[in-house]
């Protein structure tokens, strides 16, 4: 009889660290009598750095459970960025949710919950361990656009967001057991080879599993629950599933698609014709439908659809052999790069409305107008905003830029050069919606001279995340060279 499997269980310590802090802090709540939870903030920052540092020093221990999850560089890159995500999204929720009365235990145990479920999600190599990954995570960020549950907003993005979700969850569960009908395995490397590679059962099956990983990164045509969850959920939890979800998302399938080098058969080549379908449709649609938008979180929203499709050029990419070192490297750099963007993005957003209570202006949408003259009653912010929304627009020297640029880079590399200039083309009609933002804040008159003043935890949110933009901008070799490293495993 087989021993209990230490090394295997001592392997998923990043994902006991992060349960055991959400646990910690449900358990603070039964002794606490004050309304106050200041200290809560800093316990999930301090549970995400520790669950970074474990995941860095311990060697990676390879497949573990027989192969269902994998702990290898790939997954260590991408638990890591998580938790830079779970850290910014911590300082920024602190402020806001100090400025609402609304500190309670549950959000900051839900958050870690959900990083939990998306580091396993970055670790799995089995359809079924990849859906329970899912469904933590899932479940954590329902509840969580739901926090504000008095407001109308937020409970229906919260009931929109858990039907099409468990529509998604559907169609992952249900290709996953064709996938299992065509080749006898849930294991990724199983799929693209031996018995049922060429059947037109396990073309289904990735069809229906690509759908549903498309839902969670919000590819068109899955994107539709996008604008009005981002616009309804607390603007914390915005940035924090903006980031965390994608990163977990496309790591998973990163690791499918790429589970076969081979690139050949039916199924593999079915894969790719389906994702690049799916990045065609999400840069062109994504760039669209943002234009028109004034509610700058409803843009914001529209602009993470367009990113996805960006980072679907990327995988893709990196199935063809000449390309495959410097697309998926490109996708890591991209998503550690946008995780900092685009919450520093949301957390000016969360600046602006945190002094707004439950009346008529908390429900208002935000709009450009609330951005005009942010340049003379807060410069700092404004200086942020710009920083980040210039690094969306991927305009040099920021890590929007690099990461574009490695992206299309590795597209050309691969022969893909419809991709290339598609991305290159919706890049530039996208710089149109970031730039509109900039020129409100320094080019219109403002509605009051009351100045915007950041919390403390909130500047130091705006502050890491800006440094890190602009020094992946422009230092940006080390971390692509770990991305290499990283990638080269899933290879």
């Amino acid at each position: 009889m087989n021993g209990l499997p230490v090394r295997d269980f001592a392997a998923l310590a990043p994902v006991a660290i992060l349960a055991l802090g959400a646990l910690t802090l449900l358990m603070s709540e039964v002794f606490l009598t004050s309304p106050r939870r200041g200290y809560q903030a800093g316990v999930t920052l301090v549970t995400a750095v520790v669950t970074a540092v474990s995941a860095a020093v311990v060697p990676p221990a390879g497949p573990i459970f027989g192969g269902q999850a994998t702990i290898d560089a790939f997954s260590v890159f991408v638990t890591v960025v998580i938790c830079l995500g779970v850290g910014l999204s911590a300082l920024v929720s602190a402020g806001w949710l100090h400025a609402r009365d609304a500190e309670r235990g549950e959000y900051y145990a839900l958050t870690l919950f959900a990083a939990a479920g998306m580091v396993l999600l970055g670790m799995s190599s089995d359809l079924l361990v990849a859906f329970i990954a899912i469904e933590i995570m899932s479940l954590s960020t329902y509840s969580l656009t739901a926090y504000q549950r008095r407001g109308r907003r937020p409970s229906e993005a919260a009931f929109k967001y858990m039907i099409l979700g468990a529509i998604s969850s559907a169609l992952l569960l249900y290709g996953s057991s064709l996938i299992y009908g065509a080749t006898g395995t849930t294991l990724f490397s199983g799929m693209h080879g031996g018995r049922g590679a060429g059947s037109m059962l396990l073309v289904a099956g990735l069809g229906l599993v690509a759908s549903g990983i498309a839902f969670k990164v919000a590819a068109v045509p899955f994107h539709a629950w996008t604008p009005d969850v981002y616009e309804g959920a607390p603007t914390p939890v915005t940035a924090f599933m903006a980031a965390g979800v994608k990163t977990a998302a496309f790591a998973l399938l990163a690791r499918i698609f790429l589970s076969s080098q081979t690139g050949a058969g039916v199924a593999d080549l079915s894969f790719s014709r389906i994702l690049t379908v799916l990045a065609l449709l999400t840069m062109i649609f994504g760039n669209l439908l943002a234009l028109p938008q004034r509610s700058v979180k409803r843009m914001l929203a529209y602009s993470s659809v367009a990113h996805a499709g960006y980072l679907l050029v990327g995988v893709v990419s990196a199935k063809v052999e000449g390309a495959r070192s410097i697309a998926l490297a490109g996708v890591l750099f991209y998503l550690a790069a946008y995780t900092a963007t685009v919450i520093g993005a949301f957390a000016v957003v969360g600046a602006l409305e945190a002094r707004a209570r439950d009346g008529e202006e908390a429900r208002r949408p935000w709009d450009l107008d609330r951005f005009s003259g942010l340049a003379r009653k807060s410069p700092l912010l404004a200086f942020a905003m710009t920083v980040f929304l210039l690094s969306l627009a991927g305009v040099p020297p920021t890590a929007g830029f690099m990461g574009k640029l490695y992206i299309f880079k590795a597209a050309v590399g691969a022969d893909l050069i419809p991709l290339a200039v598609t991305g290159i083309l919706t890049s530039i009609l996208g710089a149109f919606y970031y730039l509109r933002v900039i020129v409100h804040m320094y080019m219109k008159p403002a509605a009051g001279e009351e100045p915007v003043v950041a919390t403390t935890s909130m500047a130091l949110a705006l502050g890491g995340a800006v440094a890190f933009v602009a020094v992946l901008g422009i230092l940006g070799d080390p971390l692509i060279r770990l991305a290499q490293a990283a990638s080269a495993v899933v290879m």
